[in-house]
C-alpha cells in the first residue's frame, strides 16, 4: 500500500505559507531575529518568532478579538487550514482525521493567568487556563476547520510532529482513516525559554548547527502539517512517505547516547522499512539543534549508517529556530518542497567544522531530489526518522 502526501501547511519564522517559507529558504535568509519582539519576556535571546500578534494572527483567521484561543492553536489553525485547501480533503468525513502534536500547549495564556491569579486568587480568566492541557489545541483546531472525524494528541517533545506523521500513515494502513491532517503546533512563551535556558542549552547568538563553534539552541515557534492519503483516494500527489522509525536510546532526560544509538536506530530501520540501501538518500534534513551534545551524536549516527556514502545535509533550525513539537511537522514540509522543487537550502552560520562531526552544505544546492531523510529526536531520547520519495 502507497500512503502519499497530497497536502501542506506550514507557518514558521520564515513566514505565512509555504510560499513565504519556500522564498526565505531559496535566499538562505533566517527568520531567527536577536530578541523578541512580541513575546514579553526579559531575556534578549535570539529567537525564531512569527512577527504577528495574536490579535493580528485572529483578523487573519475571521476570530473575534475577544475569543480565547491560544497562540499555539492559533498557529496550528493557520497551517491546517493551508493544508485542508492544498490537499482539497473532504472534512466534513467520519474518515478524514487530525493528529496533532505539541510539546508547549497553551502556556501563553496560562502565564496569563497566573500574573493576576498570584496578587489575588479570586482574580484570572479561567477560560485561559481551559487553554492550557495539549489537547485543547487539537479541538480548537478541529473546531475551526470543522474537522469532525478522529483527532488524538500526541506529546513527545521534539519528536513529537514526527510520530503524528507515523501515526496517520498506519490509521491510513489499516483503513480507520481515508485522509489525515499530521503535524504539530508550538508557540514561544516566557516559560519555555526561561526552561531552556536552565537547562544552559540556549545559544546568546545565533545558532550554528554542527559547527565547532556552537553553543546551543535558538528557541523558535510555529507549525507544519501534510495530509496523508492512500495513492488511490488522493487528488494530488507530492511524493510517497515510504519509511520511518521510532526508537529510544534510554539514555538520560535530556541527552542523547554517546553514540547516538537512538538516531543510528531510527534512520537504520526506516531505511529498512523504505526497501533502500544510504546511497540512494539525496538529503538529510537534520534534527541539528547546535546544541554540542546533539550535535555530535547526530553526526556519528549519520557517519555509522552513510560512512563514504555522505548525502548532502542541512539542519533548517537556523532558519526557523527549534520549534520543539512542530519541528517534525516544518521539517517534513521543508524536505517534501526539495523533492517537489529540487533544491537543498544551504546551512547557515556553518564555518568551523566539527572533530569527527558531519560538513553540511553551505551553499544553494539546485539538483533532483528523489528521496529525503528527515530526523526529529527528542527529549527522553525518543528518536524519530521519516523518510519522502519521490516516486
Amino acid at each position: 500500500m502507497s500512503i502519499v502526501v497530497s497536502g501542506l501547511g506550514v507557518v514558521s519564522s520564515l513566514g505565512i505559507g509555504v510560499e513565504e517559507n519556500l522564498t526565505h529558504l531559496y535566499s538562505g535568509q533566517s527568520g531567527i531575529s536577536l530578541c523578541p519582539e512580541i513575546l514579553i519576556t526579559n531575556n534578549n535571546l535570539p529567537v525564531g518568532e512569527i512577527r504577528y500578534s495574536n490579535e493580528q494572527i485572529k483578523e487573519k483567521l475571521g476570530i473575534p478579538a475577544s475569543k480565547v484561543i491560544s497562540r499555539t492553536a492559533l498557529l496550528g489553525m493557520l497551517a491546517v487550514k493551508e493544508a485542508i485547501i492544498d490537499s482539497q480533503i473532504d472534512v466534513s468525513s467520519n474518515k478524514t482525521g487530525l493528529i496533532s502534536s505539541t510539546s508547549v500547549g497553551g502556556m501563553d495564556l496560562t502565564e496569563i493567568f497566573f500574573k493576576d491569579y498570584i496578587k489575588d486568587n479570586t482574580k484570572g480568566d479561567i477560560r485561559q487556563v481551559l487553554m492550557h492541557d495539549c489537547a485543547a489545541s487539537t479541538k480548537a483546531i478541529c473546531n475551526y476547520c470543522n474537522i469532525n472525524g478522529y483527532s488524538t494528541t500526541i506529546s513527545t517533545a521534539c519528536s513529537s510532529s514526527a510520530n503524528a506523521i507515523i501515526k496517520g500513515y498506519n490509521l491510513l494502513k489499516h483503513g480507520v482513516l481515508d485522509a489525515v491532517i499530521v503535524g504539530g503546533c508550538d508557540a514561544l512563551s516566557a516559560f519555555t525559554l526561561n526552561g531552556f535556558k536552565s537547562l544552559m542549552i540556549l545559544d546568546k547568538e545565533l545558532c550554528k548547527p554542527f559547527d565547532e563553534r556552537r553553543a546551543g539552541l535558538n528557541l523558535g515557534e510555529g507549525a507544519g502539517y501534510i495530509v496523508l492519503q492512500r495513492e488511490e483516494d488522493c487528488n494530488k500527489k507530492y511524493c510517497r512517505l515510504s519509511g520511518f522509525a521510532n526508537t529510544n536510546d534510554a539514555f538520560h532526560q535530556t541527552a542523547s547516547s554517546e553514540n547516538g544509538e537512538g538516531a543510528y536506530l531510527a534512520m537504520n530501520k526506516a531505511l529498512s522499512m523504505a526497501g533502500l540501501y544510504p546511497e540512494s538518500i539525496d538529503y538529510i534534513n537534520a534534527h541539528g539543534t547546535g546544541t554540542p551534545n546533539n550535535d555530535l551524536t547526530e553526526s556519528i549516527a549519520i557517519s555509522r549508517i552513510f560512512n563514504q556514502n555522505m548525502p548532502l545535509i542541512c539542519s533548517t533550525k537556523s532558519y526557523t529556530g527549534h520549534t520543539l513539537a512542530a519541528s517534525g511537522g516544518i521539517e517534513a514540509v521543508f524536505s517534501i518542497l526539495s523533492i517537489k522543487e529540487g533544491f537543498v537550502p544551504e546551512s547557515l552560520n556553518f564555518a568551523v567544522p566539527m572533530h569527527n562531526g558531519v560538513i553540511p552544505n553551505t551553499t544553494l544546492h539546485r539538483q533532483e531530489i528523489n528521496t529525503v531523510l528527515s530526523n526529529s529526536f527528542g527529549f527522553g531520547g525518543n528518536c524519530s526518522t521519516l523518510i519522502f520519495s519521490k516516486q
